[in-house]
């Protein structure tokens, strides 16, 4: 099998296990919506920002981080040394991580209240915000030592090329969350607690389930733990001092959204949790196009560059970017103009109002621009690692950050909580760009004629799908009237249809090749193929 054919069927994998577990976020979040709403939850602005610490540690620590450290090496120590040697580093990696999450999350049961009051000063305005926001972190902090390990697995897994089980690892979060929600919240009460907290006990059980998802796998592979501890060993040293850097040098977005999350906290009751409804909802297509991709790319990539074969890099990292391209850009013209629809289909209904709908629907609008600068960045950063550098991500990562906070200490004075989720998107096309252009540097060129030229036609394609869509749906509201979710989803699934023929006709006068080649990607109607290297 060639490597272009290998890469495009692992993402095809993953994005059938990533489609699901985004699936099932989304369902979650319309349980969430209908059990708590937004503008009028107390309770729900106090879970997503307790869940902001534990998460915020897991996506700078555990996800982004370990990712990028730990892939590149156990994948080098495979390819050299064989898997026994593989094995013991993988053990080395776990006991290390339960060691120093174990860590974190004994300094943040003692610190919960001083880390939720400097986040969220202005819950204390509120009687009770404050101190559940408070208590709901200390339940949740056990998640992160359960995702570090398993993000562990996922690495190991994925250097076997073993893709699909550690992508549909996620959805055991998603799965125990709604299932808690469905069972635990009626029960809270009468144990003396907030319902809220029925949601808090599933993200800690979400994360055993991830764990205990993947570890079958790992022995039918013959994956051996062991009870070692070196921190000696040249491998488990070069993971850690990856994983410093690779902490910040991945951690832009998560940055860019705690700060979000600190200063939506001084804005209007409800705008906590329009700007997390809006970015779960960006994050179904970052993960679908974006991190599967990347997922399957970046062991190909450490693999070539571990015998420093910077061409293949090159051809890897180049038909990645402009598959992403390919199915990225029609997303985010769509989620920009069916932002409303999409989520009064997915959102509203019990507590979650149409004024509700409205404000989630302009964060998704604002988020929506750097909805290719978050995909970009899960495929470039990670190559920087895989090359041995680690700085350069981070100078750009801090860049990012601070360019983030400037826009936002600016921009939500102007447009409120928008202007939250447009300066993210534009740090993040910041953090992006900044990366490709080095990385084209370093690499001697990323195919850019190609990638460009692709990228100009299908934006025209994505255009015209664009006002098509908008103008059926503009036309269904008024010949197909009603609000319950049949009639909306009727409306919305003709607005997209539309939309997608006229991108097909579009294409086909411009003679997309690549385009039909991501449909044929998503349809599964053949085996997939990268566009050629």
């Amino acid at each position: 099998m060639s490597s272009s054919t290998s890469l495009a069927r692992s993402a095809g994998l993953i994005g059938i296990a990533t489609m699901a577990s985004r699936l099932l976020g989304v369902v979650r979040e319309v349980v969430l919506a209908a059990l708590f709403g937004a503008a009028g939850g107390v309770e729900m602005d106090a879970f997503n920002v307790a869940f902001r610490v534990p998460n915020l540690l897991r996506d700078l620590f555990a996800e982004g981080a370990m990712t990028a450290a730990f892939v590149p090496v156990f994948t080098r120590t495979l390819t050299r040394d064989g898997r026994e040697a593989a094995w013991r580093l993988g053990s080395l990696v776990i006991n290390a991580l339960l060691i120093v999450t174990g860590g974190l999350v004994l300094a943040g049961l003692v610190f919960a209240g001083p880390i939720t009051r400097s986040i969220a000063p202005h819950f204390a305005d509120t009687p009770g915000k404050l101190e559940l926001t408070t208590a709901l972190t200390r339940v949740m902090l056990p998640f992160l030592p359960t995702v570090a390990i398993s993000v562990a697995m996922m690495g190991v897994l994925n250097s076997l090329r073993r893709f699909f089980v550690p992508a549909l690892a996620p959805a055991m979060f998603n799965i125990a969350t709604i299932a808690c929600a469905l069972a635990l919240v009626p029960l809270m009460p009468r144990a003396g607690l907030p319902p809220i907290a029925g949601i808090a006990i599933g993200t800690v059980i979400g994360g055993l389930g991830q764990m205990l998802l993947q570890w079958p796998v790992l022995r039918r592979e013959g994956f051996h733990y062991r009870a070692v501890l070196d921190f000696r060993d040249p491998a488990l040293r070069d993971v850690l001092r990856l994983l410093g850097p690779g902490t910040v040098g991945l951690a832009a977005v998560q940055i860019n959204v705690f700060v979000n999350t600190y200063l939506a906290t001084g804005q209007p009751q409800g705008a906590v949790s329009w700007l997390s409804y809006a970015f779960r909802l960006i994050y179904l297509p970052i993960g679908l196009f974006g991190v599967s991709l990347a997922t399957a790319a970046l062991p190909e990539i450490a693999r070539h560059a571990a015998r420093h074969d910077r061409p293949a890099i090159r051809r890897t990292l180049s038909g990645a970017l402009r598959m992403m391209l390919m199915l990225n850009v029609p997303a985010t013209v769509g989620l920009m103009v069916l932002a409303t629809p999409i989520v009064a289909l997915l959102l509203e209904r019990g507590r979650f109002t149409s004024f509700d709908t409205a404000a989630t629907a302009a964060a998704l609008v604002c988020y929506a621009p750097g909805l290719l600068a978050y995909s970009a960045v899960k495929m470039t950063a990670p190559t920087f690692y895989a090359l041995g550098d680690s700085r350069t991500p981070v100078l750009f990562s801090l860049g990012s950050a601070g360019v983030n906070l400037a826009l936002n200490l600016f921009l939500v004075r102007v447009l409120g909580f928008r202007g939250l989720a447009l300066g993210t998107a534009l740090a993040a096309i910041f953090n992006a760009g900044s990366l490709l252009w080095v990385l084209r540097r370093r690499l001697e060129g990323l195919d850019g004629a190609r990638i460009a030229t692709a990228f100009v036609k299908i934006a025209v394609a994505s255009l015209a799908m664009g006002a098509a869509a908008h103008l059926t749906m503009a036309w269904l509201d008024g010949a197909i009237a009603g609000s319950s979710t049949a009639v909306r989803g009727l409306r919305l699934s003709l607005a997209i249809g539309a939309g997608l023929l006229i991108l097909a006709a579009t294409a086909r006068v411009l003679r997309l090749a690549e385009l039909s080649e991501a449909l044929d990607v998503v349809l599964r109607r053949r085996p997939a193929a990268v566009p050629p290297l």
